[in-house]
């Protein structure tokens, strides 16, 4: 009730406000044509026009009404640059705390409980630093004054600091608007407006901002950097700490501009792509599939039949792969390029000191002027019972394992239903395993639209992988030499989707191999980080320009975050090694704008932008345009007709907001929409590009074709229509 009434008498002030067209008085026109007469009513009854005018200041910014502004020039006006800033000074901050304790009232409650995940993080950060965040906007007026009186009243700050931090961090702001205020008061003819006071006030109002800025860089610095000596020089430009995706990158990029840079790396050059990840988990996937092929030979017209497998041989291959990619990543590759390559465990002692561990104990420091970690990720391991007792493989450890055993696996067990559990999942059912997969949740590949999980599910039971959706690992036992996970079904997976394996009671499923799937970590530790206070929740905490509490300090990959991909980390490593080159001079945000990824299960899901349920949860207006591949002469004459092309797009518009393929060679379909996203290119420039009859490629031709078949103008064409009839007579 009390709320109700509250925004009722708002509403009716706000309303007064503009019905009696009390706007026009705050505005410059009004100030200049109202002063004369203010000041002649100020020279009679001081104290009446002070008051007065603190009063409705307070009563304007309360409300947030425009014209704080002028006000302010008005303050230095009337009463001098001294009095004028005390008074604008006290009724600018009371008045905001007004506007922010209305916007916490009235508004608080509703936002935080609806968006309550989103703003989880920021609430933190409020908590944490909000004072200095608010001190920030305040000093550096980048957004409007009641803008920020409002948002700042969503969150949890405290109302004495958001006053007594308003009240410090406008000052500054508040005496360049009254000084500007004292000039204006001075204008006698036209002449005036050329005047070098007041100029110099102008020029001082603009350039403010750029000088608070730096005041609050400067203020930042000293704070976060002020327990530490920096070196007098440094011997090396940069040091980048991890030699993955991210790391050779950064390295690289250094080198190029001729900066001295180290690389150290503890383990391999290559980091997790090369050698446990993306390149022999696809040299197993096309192992696997040309098998599946061969037992599928009547698709194709040829004689179904099982393929002669030899597992050794085919891990043999996985780990000739590996030896082929490595030169691309090598030391001496690297040494060549520039890079100073040195092997050993990183410890970051102080900002701008690096100690490396060497494998043969001894221990060098390197001072620098800025540092990259990009130490990437290590696969999740549940703290099960008996898991140890059992023995697992994880996507980091399976390939040594496996390239030990004579066959593959007979009970393959992989616990984890995200990309890397479905692509293993699938490949070792071809290769001849036993698969079961277990999924906590109610669908496979939870990032993705429904129809998406529902097709991925499809072909890997088609592949004879049993799936288990809505199943939580409870523990693991070992009964002589068998060996088995004990389930347990889930209220969470009793969703569409999931599979019953005898109601809710426990299962136990026999497995000769376990593989965790269920999701990576980064590596955050064993760098010093904890002992430098740089914040580590989950991934390392970064700015927009990679930056972490230490702006010489620098993260990139998947111990950044958000995204866990190789070409993100080295998207990532061109800003962080831009940044800590040149940051002095110019700084680069990370753009995450168009960020693709593929699942390389078969069919394979490529993705770029929205899809349905994130656009459903975010509130986006979205149109769907489709094709299927059945209806794509290439698929058909390729006997792989499963799968679609899906685009969204803005109601009425071609522009793309997402796309999500399903199909043979959907990661490379996938590149000409991520061209199209980047460079803000619609559906009607891919439809009005020529594209080589038969490809696959032609699919993302013909989706643009029916989104315009869609949107034809049914006005014009009728009246084509009656033309063309009129024409034939």
């Amino acid at each position: 009730m009390k709320r109700s009434l509250l925004i009722l008498l708002i509403a009716a002030l706000i309303g007064a406000f503009f019905s009696f067209d009390l706007q026009q008085t705050l505005t410059l026109e009004g100030l200049k044509g109202s002063l004369e007469q203010a000041q002649a009513r100020l020279a009679s009854d001081p104290l009446l026009v002070a008051g007065s005018f603190f009063i409705v200041y307070v009563i304007v910014t309360g409300l947030s009404l425009p014209g704080a502004a002028v006000m302010s020039l008005g303050g230095g006006a009337l009463f001098g640059l001294l009095w004028g800033t005390i008074i604008v000074s006290f009724a600018s901050s009371i008045g905001a705390t007004l506007a922010f304790l209305v916007s916490r009232f009235v508004l608080r409650d509703a936002v935080q409980t609806r968006f309550a995940d989103r703003l989880s993080t920021i609430n933190e950060g409020i908590e944490k630093n909000g004072a200095f965040y608010l001190f920030t906007l305040r000093l550096v007026p980048i957004f409007p004054f009641f803008l920020i009186n409002l948002l700042m009243g969503l969150t949890p700050i405290r109302t004495v600091t958001f006053y007594a931090v308003s009240q410090i961090g406008m000052l500054a702001a508040t005496v360049v608007f009254i000084n500007a205020g004292t000039q204006l008061a001075q204008l006698e003819s036209l002449s005036d407006v050329l005047s070098p006071t007041l100029l110099a006030s102008f020029v001082l109002l603009g350039i403010f901002p750029l000088l608070a800025k730096k005041v609050v860089v400067i203020i930042q610095s000293h704070r976060v950097y002020a327990k530490w000596r920096r070196p007098a020089k440094f011997d090396r430009n940069l040091i980048v700490i991890g030699a993955g995706a991210g790391g050779l990158v950064s390295s690289y990029i250094a080198a190029a501009v001729k900066a001295k840079v180290t690389l150290v790396e503890a383990d391999k050059m290559g980091g997790d792509c090369l050698n446990t990840g993306c390149v022999p988990s696809k040299a197993l996937i096309k192992s696997a599939k040309l098998a599946q092929q061969i037992r599928q030979g009547s698709r194709y017209g040829l004689n179904d039949s099982e393929p002669a497998l030899c597992f050794t041989k085919v891990m043999a291959r996985v780990h000739s792969v590996i030896e082929a990619v490595e030169p691309h990543d090598s030391i001496e590759r690297y040494t060549e390029l520039g890079v100073d390559v040195m092997q050993g465990h990183a410890r970051i002692a102080d900002p701008w000191t690096v100690e490396i561990r060497q494998p043969d104990g001894t221990t060098t420091q390197l001072t620098t002027r800025s540092i990259i970690i990009a130490t990437g990720a290590r696969p999740s391991v549940p703290a099960l019972p008996g898991l140890d007792d059992v023995g697992y493989v994880t996507s980091d450890t399976l390939w040594d394992a496996f390239a030990k055993l004579d066959v593959a696996p007979g009970r393959l067990v992989v616990l984890g239903g995200g990309p890397i559990g479905c692509e293993l999942a699938q490949s070792f059912a071809r290769l001849g395993s036993a698969v079961t997969q277990i999924q906590r949740g109610p669908r496979l590949m939870p990032r993705e639209d429904d129809e998406v999980s529902a097709l991925a599910r499809k072909h890997l039971e088609q592949d004879g992988v049993q799936v288990l959706t809505g199943y939580q690992a409870l523990r693991c036992e070992r009964e002589g030499d068998n060996k088995f996970i004990v389930l347990e079904g889930t209220s969470e997976g009793r969703g569409k989707g999931s599979t019953e394996v005898g109601g809710n009671k426990e299962q136990r499923i026999a497995f000769d191999q376990l593989l965790i799937a269920v999701g990576r970590e980064p590596r955050l530790e064993g760098y010093g980080l904890k002992e430098l206070g740089i914040e580590t929740p989950r991934t390392i905490q970064t700015n927009d320009y990679l930056q972490t509490l230490y702006p010489n300090i620098f993260a990139a990959g998947d111990v950044a975050g958000p995204y866990q991909f190789t070409h993100t980390a080295s998207h990532q490593a061109w800003y962080a090694a831009v940044n800590a080159l040149f940051g002095h001079l110019k700084k680069f945000k990370v753009d995450y704008r168009v960020i693709p990824w593929t699942t390389f299960i078969d069919p394979e899901v490529a993705r770029v932008g929205l899809n349905e349920q994130e656009a459903r949860a975010q509130g986006i207006a979205y149109e769907i345009t489709r094709f299927e591949l059945k209806e794509l002469d290439r698929a058909i004459t390729e006997s792989a007709t499963d799968g679609f092309v899906k685009v969204l797009t803005a109601p009425g518009k071609d522009r793309i907001l997402g796309v999500t393929l399903v199909g043979e060679h959907a990661g490379e379909l996938l590149a000409e929409f991520v061209l199209a996203m980047k460079h803000g290119l619609g559906l009607n420039k891919i439809l009005g590009t020529i594209h080589t009859y038969p490809t696959w490629a032609e699919a993302n031709k013909y989706t643009a074709g029916e989104w315009k078949r869609a949107h034809a103008p049914q006005g014009v064409l009728r009246w084509l229509q009656r033309y063309h009839r009129w024409r034939r007579g």
